[in-house]
């Protein structure tokens, strides 16, 4: 059996030193770890020659969550509540998004992720949905364990099928969402209030993206398959 290599982004991590760090959550390592894949972080700054050079070592991506996506990158509404943009993250994880997009790179966004990738592919956000989205429930819980609500699947979609059911507890520990649906993509998961939850990329080989945080469910086969089914299609 071979064993994939999955790129994982990283954030700037605050720490008590003088000395800038990068890295990411131990539960995403973990949790690609578990599924078969070998993890490599991937650090902000790449060009865009370098991510050519990446793509021909790595087999898969994993977008991580963090802080929130520039809104000048969607002309999106000024909010005191936006918080940790990160230029630099911001462009190379857009930059590894369209190289995805445009060829078979399985890749899988999670929270941040799946907001990344609908601006890098032309969509919007809500910078702050509570503000924003009328009728909205409550999404930015601060406990990573806590089931907050169900969110419902697309009957027939590959999320569905990797899921194995038609509607799964989810954790919620954000504060912007999908707006406008970037082209090409389709909302495969939806919360009570409307919220895009889940979205794949039509025509792609393994392109999926979540709202919440299944790296902190690993106690849930369902939530352990979405990385099993990105490492196996990374494998393949």
């Amino acid at each position: 059996m071979s064993f994939p290599l999955i790129g994982i982004t990283t954030n700037h991590i605050q720490q008590n030193s003088p000395l800038p760090a990068s890295g990411v959550s131990e539960a995403y390592i973990r949790a690609v770890h578990r599924a078969g894949g070998i993890p490599l972080l991937i650090p902000s700054g790449l060009n865009s020659a370098e991510i050519q050079e990446l793509r021909r070592h790595v087999d898969g991506i994993l977008f991580t969550g963090g802080g929130d996506v520039d809104p000048s990158l969607f002309h999106g509404r000024p909010h005191d509540r936006v918080y940790g943009i990160l230029p630099e993250r911001d462009q190379t994880e857009i930059n590894l998004v369209r190289l995805a997009a445009e060829s078979s790179w399985p890749f899988l966004g999670i929270c941040r992720g799946i907001q990344l990738i609908n601006v890098a592919l032309g969509g919007t956000l809500f910078t702050h949905i509570a503000d924003q989205l009328e009728g909205a429930i409550k999404h930015d819980y601060e406990e990573r364990n806590l089931l907050a609500h169900p969110v419902t699947m697309e009957p027939g979609s590959r999320l569905a099928r990797i899921l194995g059911q038609p509607e799964v507890l989810t954790n919620s520990l954000h504060h912007q969402g999908i707006e406008r649906l970037a082209p090409g993509l389709e909302a495969v998961g939806h919360t009570s209030d409307g919220l895009v939850e889940a979205v794949e990329l039509r025509g792609h080989r393994f392109g999926l993206s979540v709202q919440w945080h299944p790296e902190w469910l690993q106690d849930r086969k369902e939530m352990r398959a979405l990385f099993e089914a990105l490492v196996e299609s990374a494998r393949t």
